[in-house]
Order: C-alpha cells, then sequence, then structure tokens
C-alpha cells in the first residue's frame, strides 16, 4: 500500500511541477508596460491588435491577459524600440509561430487552400443551385 502511495506522489510531483514552475516566473518588462513615447505605442497598439493570442485564440494580444500574450507584446515593444518595423516584427513573429499568429495571414503555399476553398465551396453551391432551378423551370414548362 505504502508503495502505490509513493507512486502515486512521485507521479503527481513529476505532472505538477511544470505547472507550478510556469506561474513562478514575473512577466516580460514590456509586458504590461507602454513605451514612453506615445507615437511608437500607438505603432505597438496597431500591431498588438492585429496579431492573435495563441492560448486564447480568439482574443488579440493587446486583449489577452495570458502569460504567452505577454511575452508576445514585450517582443512587440522591444523590437519597436529597437528600431525594427512593425512588418519586419509581424514576419518574425509568423516564422517562429506559424500563419495563425496573424489575423491577416498572406497567401502562400500553406494559406492558399483557407482562401481556395471557401470560393470553391461557393462556386460548388451555385451550380447545384442553377441546376436545380434549371430543372424545376423544365417540369413546370413540360406541365403546362
Amino acid at each position: 500500500m505504502m508503495r502505490v502511495l509513493a507512486m502515486l506522489l512521485a507521479a503527481l510531483a513529476v505532472f505538477a511541477a511544470p505547472a507550478m514552475a510556469q506561474q513562478a516566473m514575473p512577466p516580460a518588462p514590456y509586458a504590461y508596460t507602454q513605451i514612453e513615447d506615445p507615437a511608437l505605442e500607438a505603432e505597438a497598439r496597431d500591431l498588438m491588435l492585429t496579431l492573435r493570442c495563441l492560448k486564447c485564440q480568439s482574443q488579440s494580444i493587446a486583449d489577452s491577459d495570458a502569460p504567452m500574450a505577454g511575452d508576445m507584446r514585450h517582443q512587440v515593444r522591444t523590437r519597436l524600440l529597437a528600431g525594427q518595423e512593425p512588418e519586419e516584427i509581424r514576419a518574425w513573429l509568423v516564422d517562429r509561430y506559424g500563419d495563425y499568429v496573424s489575423y491577416s495571414p498572406k497567401v502562400s503555399e500553406t494559406t492558399w487552400p483557407l482562401f481556395a476553398i471557401p470560393v470553391l465551396l461557393l462556386l460548388f453551391v451555385g451550380g447545384v443551385l442553377l441546376r436545380r432551378l434549371g430543372r424545376r423551370r423544365s417540369d413546370e414548362g413540360e406541365a403546362a
């Protein structure tokens, strides 16, 4: 019985340690602190509103309270202070986290299905509707 209890405690420690470690880290300096230059902070805010929080997935990094969003805000502000352009920062984040991080993905070899499939689906539905309407009109013409 004691052996089983010891194994359970060991398993609990293994699984609980990573969760406890995440909470112990302080937030990045620019995660919740704005840049002193209002124009630069406005640029940072505009960029942050176009980037998706990877943890929340329904919020921009500007609106999310997730620690990962705070780290991404820190990266945006730090890189702007270092002189990078917003598009350079966006490209770096997309390279690091993938196309999903951007609310306005670019058409590329990995994202083209996102743009093509809705168009193909609309053409298919339009074709089916035109075919049904054509049959209905021909059936009404024969009945008269």
